[in-house]
């Protein structure tokens, strides 16, 4: 439990916002937004440490927070469905308890509806979706189990971008003084520019974890996927999903013949030849049997 706290690293633009906040007389808002925020974040790092995922940071922001964890694409469904709900799901019982503090002569009906907007705005802000919000995540989630795993990463920041286009274009028609929230979109535009600067790092980290993970698991499913003895490895990889354990099914042109081979195969030379433009000819699987 230790250990997770001393993961908690409050971003800049948080202090920012709160010192405007206690400057301009709003010390209670303040307070409630950082109890929230804190308290959502802590129910995505508690989930995280249920499945033992290793948490390298939990950094507070304005509008909620980012649990950085070693995520490499390959976690179990189940698992990062609950651990990105669990974040909003504690938004439900905390306006429950608002709603039952108003028994005691501290929390006045004010506290309360202050309580539960505040509570109803982050919320929806962190589904909208757009990386690295929840909403963003269930929707990059939801295309990595649709599509190859780095088409799937392609169609979320598209997707993300839209999102943020958006919002940036709303906010300039509708809310073009709001200081806060255009500190908040400068955030999301800096993180969505660096997930699109780290799209190669992501899916070699993708492949360095399906290279020594266990491929015999209940969860994952059968794959068979045909490809040309053209193809390089990293064109062969990227055709990789997740929620699968793949074997290929390797068309040799000139020969007229084909060859099986396991994807822990493919992905062994690939790590140890280290060459990603090498084409599958290159490599000399055996031909098992023609396919005129």
């Amino acid at each position: 439990m230790n250990n997770l706290f001393s993961k908690i690293k409050i971003n800049p633009l948080f202090w920012l916002v709160v010192g405007i906040g206690v400057m301009t007389g709003y010390f209670k808002e303040v307070l409630m937004v950082f109890t929230i925020v804190f308290i959502h974040e802590m129910g995505h790092a508690f989930a995280a440490n249920f499945f033992n995922w290793r948490i390298n940071k939990i950094e507070l922001l304005p509008f909620g927070g980012v649990a950085e964890v070693d995520d490499t694409g390959n976690r179990p469904f189940h698992e990062e469905v609950i651990v990105i709900l669990a974040g909003p799901f504690q938004h439900l019982w905390m306006m429950l308890l608002s709603y039952l503090m108003m028994n005691f002569s501290f929390w006045s009906l004010y506290d309360h509806q202050l309580f539960i907007w505040h509570n109803l705005m982050i919320l929806g802000f962190n589904l909208i979706p757009v990386l690295p919000l929840d909403g963003g995540r269930l929707l990059q989630m939801w295309f990595t189990y649709r599509y190859p795993y780095v088409q799937a990463l392609t169609i979320g920041r598209y997707a993300s971008c839209i999102g943020l286009i958006s919002l940036v274009v709303l906010s300039f028609i509708y809310l073009p003084f709001h200081l806060n929230l255009w500190i908040v979109l400068s955030f999301l535009i800096i993180s969505n520019y660096l997930e699109w600067k780290q799209r190669h790092y992501k899916f070699m980290r993708f492949l360095m974890a399906r290279r020594s993970m266990e491929m015999n698991v209940p969860y994952l499913k059968e794959s068979l996927l045909p490809v040309r003895d053209s193809l390089t490895l990293k064109e062969v990889m990227k055709k990789c999903r997740r929620g699968y354990r793949h074997s290929f099914k390797i068309f040799h042109t000139k020969q007229a013949t084909t060859s099986m081979v396991e994807e822990k195969e493919l992905l062994e030379l690939l790590f140890t030849k280290n060459d990603l433009k090498a084409p599958l000819s290159r490599f000399g699987f055996t031909d098992s049997r023609n396919h005129r």
